[in-house]
């Protein structure tokens, strides 16, 4: 389960998404009327999401969409880690994982899931906890989910047996996180940022805490937080409302009110009193520098103008870190972020020094962007620019409505959810002296963790100031008109082969449009030009790699911060990249602006600039990555197993190169190498495209044709076949000193194709022994019967063409669990092709699958991929259609069959790296 959203990555910008709001549409549909159930009370009702509360106090959001065939049902606790007391760290996210171990109404939470084909999780962070699930809209599924959903608040087990069971899987996702530099490093930073508040404490807990904590302290945390009165119920999507809140109530209506006063959190953070330091000393090829500032909570006004702050000093390209460290080459990466808690947060600016640079250098370089605002005050332009890029990213984001029902556990937990329209409101308002304002006041030294304590005679101190309570705030609020919905559109192959026009443009590019009407207008196009054959691009691979990775870092009219300020304009999410046979451009925004998204894309595509400071940006970020993965475990077995498997020649574009091999490639390659590929190779007169969403098919043919057809490759495309090649089967294992974590990863190869009759089985078949999740017999056995590993599955990976399919498995462990672990996997391989699987495990992986493909195509951008990969291979959805129809009629005979024909549990190579070397020392800790 993922137990912490906000782990910092490494340069990633943080800036949470906010900002300006969705275009007012005439037809925006209202909140319908609803018959209250008895002693229900009508709440706030903002942007087609209504508030209505049980008499036992359970809170209840529903958000209807017609327009998309899904649901997402997503419980709300306001419990996390800032709740927990001394000797109770890891207590919030422990019991995230309980929960899913069973009531005595429904023993198998996880197979439940899968019979029906919900897509589920669970995610604890320091102010909540939330449990979602998304299927197909369907009312007997969202039925039973509620059901659950009440049953396990009040009724889980709780049980010693499954905190036994599960604690080394904890352990597990504990060891994963050590293995991460830049989780330690970000941990790090807030536990010395914060003195007494339990936000400097990591949600994952402390290890001591979480393998003592007695069963009885566990069942009273439960007892006292997993209650009606400090939950919110969110469901979103295709639903009837009335029906909707009637099953709550059904359902959660007869929990009683607990007569328990929840405990009230008093710890306030003193103001910081002298810079801090923390240095952390790890095995690591990556240096990090970060700097973090107390700033208020997400009610405050000052949160705002923050946000904007954020987002002017840490955008990539035109943030002025990126331009004062990424561009002077100091630095690989940079990155900056605001918290918007419901308690005083953070603001935190990170970057990566270069693989052989200075980190002094860039710590100097960072604080004086930083803490010399003064001497360079914000400018209009630039706030103007980051109010956009937040207010896009809300805007694109809302018009997903399964997105906004998890969304919505944030602000939740910051005191009420309407916070989440205030605080965009608020963005769109902040103006340049605010920003100003903020960075004059909180982005001083005796505020800063860096950490350095260093004694002053006259400190300067920033006063956090207490903000207006959330109810004050959202008092009368009734923000927007909701954003218009699109049309009931079912998304079955059949529909969706019926509505599809598919055209050629020109001589050999190939075009599927499915035009439809959509939740806020939007679109979304992808688009594959191909090009070369296996002879020309040998030797070029590079050269490729980095002609795809620069197109989007500027073109011969444009600048890299001047083509994403116009994609901003355009609201547009677009990715240009390419490889070494084939050029992508990818755009999601709304139908007013596609046309001049494509013209943009288009020109970027056709006329890149490849200025030599962004090819040398490129490769010192490609340098610093590949560095950092030198003492990985991941990267010794991924590396073992691509070797092995390796039957290509040195040079050819398949063939294996080691880390060691890659960077030579990197630092040898020369700017021309990389003008000379787009100039020999690229071409867009032959290829896919796939568009669905809302547009004029007409006006967007002749476009295509316009932008695309008359552009022809010198270098015309040739597939480079491939075909299974039988190898020793082999067992390697690698020392990794200093790691937590140990990896397992096997591989076994056959000869088969996605026409082959038996694919169908075999898909059945990964689903049930490691493809399943928790669920499958490698999740039953490994997680949570011996509780040996975090994560543990397969896949049986089948190739639409050529007859080269391979079983896959993958493993993470302690180092001291691997052998068991590894025994545990060969047996449950062995068991699994000597017995095969039963009538029940086929009806579950069948109904699980099938629900899992409906799911899939409920998503646009699914499609628009969809019906590109079947332009490429020549087929139509009708083929999709008839290989669901072929798992319908399997039986277990022909599973098993499959199963026993294509994988050779003997055939099984194993390769594991870790400190297997240190395992026994710390068992004896």
């Amino acid at each position: 389960m993922n137990c912490n959203r906000r782990i910092l990555a490494l340069c990633a910008a943080l800036a949470l998404t906010l900002g300006s709001a969705p275009a007012l549409w005439a037809d925006a549909p209202t909140a319908p009327a609803i018959v209250l159930p008895k002693g229900t009370s009508a709440g706030p009702s903002v942007e087609g999401i209504s508030e209505y509360t049980l008499p036992n106090g359970l809170r209840v959001l529903l958000f209807p969409d017609p327009s998309k065939p899904t649901v997402t049902v997503n419980v709300v606790y306001g419990v996390g880690s800032a709740h927990e007391n001394y000797g109770e760290t890891g207590m919030a996210h422990l019991l995230e994982h309980l929960v899913f171990k069973g009531t005595p109404s429904v023993a198998n939470i996880p197979e439940e899931f899968k019979k029906r084909g919900i897509s589920y999780n669970g995610t604890t962070w320091l102010d909540r906890t939330n449990y979602f699930g998304s299927f197909p809209a369907n009312d007997q599924t969202l039925d039973w989910l509620l059901a659950l959903e009440a049953d396990r608040m009040v009724n889980s087990h709780i049980a010693r047996r499954d905190l036994d069971s599960e604690m080394t899987v904890v352990r597990n996702e504990m060891e994963i996180g050590e293995n991460n530099p830049g989780r330690v490093f970000q941990q790090r930073l807030r536990s010395q940022a914060y003195l007494w508040h339990n936000y400097g404490k990591s949600t994952i807990g402390n290890r001591a805490d979480v393998e003592n904590v007695p069963i009885e302290r566990l069942q009273a945390f439960y007892r006292t937080w997993y209650q009606p009165d400090n939950a919110t119920v969110i469901v979103a999507g295709r639903f009837d409302p009335q029906r909707v809140l009637a099953t709550v109530n059904k359902h959660f209506g007869k929990l009683k009110r607990p007569a328990r006063q929840l405990p009230p959190k008093y710890t306030v953070e003193p103001t910081q009193d002298g810079e801090r330091e923390v240095n952390v000393r790890r095995v690591g090829d990556m240096h990090l520098v970060g700097l973090a500032y107390h700033v208020p909570s997400v009610a405050h006004p000052d949160n705002a103008p923050l946000q904007v702050l954020a987002s002017i000093l840490g955008h990539t390209p035109s943030g002025r870190l990126h331009k004062a460290l990424v561009e002077t080459k100091l630095a690989a990466g940079s990155g900056s972020g605001a918290d918007a808690f419901v308690d005083p947060g953070l603001l935190v600016f990170m970057a990566v020094p270069a693989k052989d640079g200075d980190p002094a250098q860039v710590e100097k370089a960072l604080l004086e962007q930083v803490e010399a605002l003064a001497a360079r005050p914000f400018t209009e332009e630039e706030v103007a620019a980051a109010r956009q890029r937040l207010g896009n990213n809300f805007e694109l984001s809302f018009n997903d409505v399964n997105r906004i029902a998890t969304a919505l556990s944030e602000y939740i937990a910051t005191g009420d959810w309407r916070l989440m329209f205030l605080q965009r409101d608020a963005v769109e308002k902040v103006g340049v002296d605010d920003v100003n304002r903020v960075a004059r006041t909180y982005l001083v030294p005796s505020n800063r963790t860096l950490a350095r304590f260093i004694p002053t005679q006259q400190p300067v101190r920033a006063e956090i100031a207490a903000a207006p309570s959330a109810a004050s705030l959202v008092a009368g609020y009734t923000g927007r008109a909701a954003v218009a919905a699109g049309e009931a559109f079912d998304p079955t192959p059949q529909n969706i082969l019926a509505r599809t026009r598919t055209v050629t443009v020109g001589d050999g590019l190939k075009v599927s449009l499915l035009p439809k009407k959509t939740r806020g207008g939007m679109v979304t196009a992808t688009l594959v030009f191909r090009f070369g054959d296996e002879a020309a691009i040998t030797g070029r691979t590079d050269a490729a790699g980095y002609a795809g990775n620069l197109l989007l870092r500027g073109s011969k009219s444009l600048t890299r911060e001047q083509i994403d300020k116009r994609f901003d304009d355009l609201k547009a999410n677009v990715s240009v990249d390419g490889g070494a046979q084939n050029a992508y451009i990818s755009v999601t925004t709304k139908r007013e602006n596609l046309a001049e998204a494509l013209r943009l894309a288009a020109d970027v595509l056709r006329n890149p600039a490849f200025s030599e400071s962004e090819f040398e940006q490129l490769r010192t970020q490609a340098i610093t990555s590949l560095e950092a993965s030198r003492q990985e475990p991941s990267r010794f077995a991924g590396e073992a197993m691509q070797k092995h498997f390796n039957h290509w020649q040195a040079g050819h574009p398949y063939a294996f190169r080691s880390l060691d091999e890659r960077l030579a490639a990197v630092r040898a390659l020369k700017l021309e190498d990389v003008r000379a590929f787009h100039r020999d190779f690229y071409g867009t007169a032959t290829g896919e495209v796939a568009i669905v969403g809302d547009f004029d098919a007409d006006a967007l043919t002749q476009e295509l044709q316009a932008l695309f057809a008359g552009w022809k490759s010198a270098r015309p495309f040739a597939r480079i076949a491939d075909g299974h090649r039988p190898v020793a089967t082999v067992r390697e294992s690698f020392e990794t000193p200093d790691k937590a974590n140990a990896v397992l990863l096997a591989r076994a190869g056959f000869a088969l194709n996605a026409d082959d009759p038996d694919h169908p089985a075999l898909v059945v078949a990964n689903r049930v022994f490691g493809g399943g999740g928790m669920a499958s017999r490698l999740g039953n056995r490994i997680r949570q019967q011996e509780g040996l590993s975090y994560g543990v599955g397969s896949q049986i990976g089948i190739d639409d063409q050529d007859d080269d399919s391979s079983l896959l498995i993958q493993a993470s462990a302690a180092p001291e669990n691997m052998a068991r672990l590894e025994a545990a996997m060969r047996e449950e391989l062995e068991h699994f092709v000597r017995d095969g699987i039963s009538a029940q495990e086929l009806d579950d992986a069948r109904d699980g699958l099938l629900t899992a493909y409906a799911n899939g195509r409920a998503n646009d951008g699914s499609v628009a991929g969809l019906l590109r990969r079947d332009l490429y291979l020549g087929r139509t959805l009708q083929w999709t259609a008839g290989f669901e129809e072929a798992i319908r009629k399997l039986t277990p005979e022909q599973v098993n069959a499959a199963i026993r024909r294509h994988l050779r549990p003997e055939q099984l190579s194993v390769f594991v790296a870790g400190d297997f070397a240190g395992a026994g020392k710390r068992e004896k800790q």
